[in-house]
């Protein structure tokens, strides 16, 4: 009896109808705090986000979800200052309980980073959740890396997730019953990237750079143990925020645009309103037994090498 074959996965809806379905599916997640009621997640908590300018990027998208879901005060930083106002007034007017601060700063400042867990303790007599979301992309070859590129990727990639741990970590250990928080416990997240898990998602220095935040997310979460204060990484694969822009309109530009995030077996790219999803997962209680993991974010992207199409895939 002959063996029985199994036969290949047969593509079930065309390209074109495909691309129409994920940009109708990523518009509705773009916009689903419009028809989504009120949460109760984060209620209480004072929450420090950085890297929150981009107006397509993951920070602001999770400071307006934080503020969704009944965060107390938001303390939102980034280097440049041009987007702020504009932040913190959609915050205030969507989100009138929500308390809101901007800071223009470097995330990667010594003093800017224990500064803004200093003010949080000093106003709000606590801090429970500190998203250290603050990045750049490089994309030069090996050979064409110097050592100030490398240099500068290491310091706001990597310098800026450990001073955030360092000092958010301090500030989260310190208990006041009159704030409503009689124990130490807080949740620190780090946006690395699927680059610091595997080669060929991105440069040597900001693979590099990646890689270590995934290392210091775990390790810190054994130095910090039994103090309930947890630190995890969340790996994104290809999402369109302000970072990467180039990419996706050189790909519209070219009439390519359908394959972007083909490589992955949902077949599309992401949004940062979804990484912003796995951030409040991570910030609030419902993640409170998940310590010292680097969370794929990605499509599925990292979940298997490579395949032949038809036969495994």
């Amino acid at each position: 009896m002959a063996p029985h074959k199994q036969p290949a996965i047969q593509q079930q809806v065309s390209s074109d109808e495909f691309y129409k379905r994920t940009v109708a599916r990523i518009q509705g997640i773009q916009g689903h705090l419009s028809q989504t009621p009120r949460g109760n997640r984060l209620k209480g908590k004072v929450c420090v986000i950085t890297g929150v300018g981009s107006l397509k990027g993951i920070g602001r998208a999770s400071a307006m979800l934080f503020a969704h879901e009944g965060a107390q005060h938001l303390y939102l930083l980034d280097y440049s200052e041009e987007n702020l106002p504009n932040l913190k007034s959609t915050i205030e007017r969507t989100y009138p309980d929500v308390k809101v601060a901007v800071l223009q700063a470097d995330a990667a400042d010594e003093q800017a980073i224990s500064g803004v867990c200093k003010q949080a303790m000093q106003e709000e007599g606590r801090l429970d959740v500190f998203f250290a979301n603050a990045g750049i992309a490089t994309a030069a070859t090996l050979d064409d890396t110097d050592v100030d590129t490398w240099n500068e990727t290491m310091r706001i990639n990597a310098l800026s997730c450990f001073l955030a741990v360092k000092y958010a970590s301090a500030a989260m250990k310190t208990p006041n019953a009159s704030r409503g928080k009689d124990v130490s416990r807080g949740s620190i997240i780090l946006t690395a990237s699927i680059a610091g898990l595997n080669s060929g998602a991105g440069s040597v220095d900001y693979s590099a750079s990646k890689a270590a935040v995934n290392s210091i997310a775990k390790t810190s979460a054994w130095q910090l143990q039994r103090s309930d204060v947890r630190v995890n990484s969340i790996c994104p694969g290809l999402i369109e925020t302000g970072m990467t822009v180039g990419t996706f309109d050189y790909a519209r530009s070219r009439g390519t645009g359908a394959k972007i995030g083909q490589l992955n077996p949902m077949g599309r790219y992401g949004v940062a309103e979804e990484i912003a999803q796995a951030a409040l997962f991570l910030a609030s209680d419902d993640s409170s037994y998940v310590n010292g993991q680097n969370f794929a974010v990605d499509g599925g992207l990292t979940s298997s090498v490579p395949v032949v199409p038809g036969k495994f895939a």
